[in-house]
C-alpha cells in the first residue's frame, strides 16, 4: 500500500441510523434495508502497516471489524485512538477495550486537555486507564503529530457546546494531499477561523452535514438555536466557489435528513452544485 487511505467507517450523527426509538421513513427504510443503514460518525486512517481510528462511535464493534476484514487486519488493533469530544456518538467506543471485552494493552487515546481528565478521573472510563487498556495522550491545539508511514494529524480547537470536553477537528495529511474533518461545529460563524479560507487549504474536506436546512429542524418540533450545527444550505453557499479545486464531502447526517433517501430531490441539488456524500466503504487516498 503506497497511499495512506482514510477510510469512511461511519456517516451518522450520534446515535446512528436508525436512529433509537424512531420509526420515520428512514429508519424503518434502514430497518428494512440493511444497506440503507449508517452508523455513527468515524475515519479509519489505513497505512502499509499501521491503523488509526478516529472517534470509537457506539458501532465499534462493527466498524472495527470493518476495517479488520477489509484491510486484511485480523486481530490487529488500532495503533491509536484519536478523540474529536465527549458527546455519545464520539468516545463510549472505548468501553469494548475493557476487560469485559477485548481486554486491549496500552492503545494510545490522544485526546484534548479536558477529555483526558475525564477519562483519567471519572467512572468507567478511568477503569480502562487503571487496567492499562488504554493510555490516554495529549492532543494539543494545532500541534501536529507525525506518525509512521508518512501520516501527520494535527486538531483544531472548534466550537461545539462542550459540556466536558473541548471539541476538536482534525487534518489528517498524507504523503501527497491534506483533509479537513470536522463532523461537529456550533456555527461557522462562532469560529475564530473563516471556513472558506480553511476550506482552501484542503484537498478533501469532511464537514458537518446534521442537518441539511433550517426547515428540517423546524419539522422536528425543535428550536434552531437550540442545536447548533451548520446547515448544508448554508455550508454550500459558502464554500460553493472552492467545489472546483477542494472535493467537499458532508458526513455525521441525522436520521431526519433527507441525504438519507437517494431518489430525494435534496440529494439531486447537493451533487448538482458540486458537493458530495460520504458513505461507509468509500476510501479518500491522500
Amino acid at each position: 500500500m503506497d497511499n495512506v487511505i482514510v477510510s469512511i467507517i461511519g456517516t451518522a450523527q450520534d446515535a446512528g441510523v436508525p436512529h433509537p426509538n424512531c420509526f420515520c421513513d428512514h429508519c424503518k427504510a434502514a430497518m428494512e434495508q440493511p444497506e440503507r443503514r449508517r452508523f455513527a460518525a468515524s475515519l479509519a486512517v489505513v497505512t502499509a502497516n499501521q491503523w488509526h481510528l478516529i472517534d470509537a462511535t457506539p458501532d465499534f464493534r462493527e466498524q472495527l471489524a470493518m476495517v479488520q476484514l477489509k484491510y486484511e487486519r485480523i486481530g490487529k488493533l488500532m495503533d491509536s485512538i484519536w478523540l474529536t469530544h465527549a458527546h455519545i456518538g464520539h468516545y463510549p467506543g472505548l468501553m469494548y477495550l475493557g476487560k469485559e471485552a477485548i481486554g486491549a494493552k496500552g492503545t494510545p487515546v490522544f485526546c484534548g486537555t479536558k477529555m483526558k481528565h475525564m477519562l483519567e478521573n471519572h467512572a468507567p472510563w478511568k477503569q480502562l486507564v487503571e487496567l492499562g487498556n488504554i493510555k490516554p495522550q495529549l492532543a494539543e491545539n494545532e500541534q501536529e503529530l507525525e506518525l509512521p508511514e508518512q501520516v501527520r494529524i494535527m486538531p483544531v480547537e472548534v466550537p461545539h457546546r462542550n459540556e466536558f470536553s473541548e471539541t476538536f477537528g482534525f487534518w489528517i495529511e498524507g504523503p501527497s494531499r491534506k483533509l479537513l474533518y470536522i463532523p461537529d461545529i456550533d456555527r461557522w460563524h462562532d469560529w475564530d477561523r473563516d471556513i472558506y479560507d480553511m476550506a482552501k487549504k484542503a484537498d478533501v474536506c469532511l464537514l458537518d452535514g446534521t442537518f441539511h436546512s433550517i426547515e428540517e429542524i423546524e419539522r422536528m418540533g425543535r428550536n434552531y438555536k437550540e442545536i447548533p450545527h451548520p446547515v448544508m444550505t448554508e455550508t454550500m453557499d459558502r464554500l460553493q466557489r472552492l467545489t472546483s479545486e477542494t472535493d467537499i464531502y458532508f458526513t455525521h447526517f441525522n436520521h431526519s435528513n433527507p441525504v438519507l433517501d437517494p431518489d430525494d430531490p435534496f440529494v439531486k441539488l447537493v451533487i448538482e452544485r458540486g458537493f458530495r456524500l460520504a458513505r461507509e466503504g468509500m476510501e479518500i487516498k491522500l
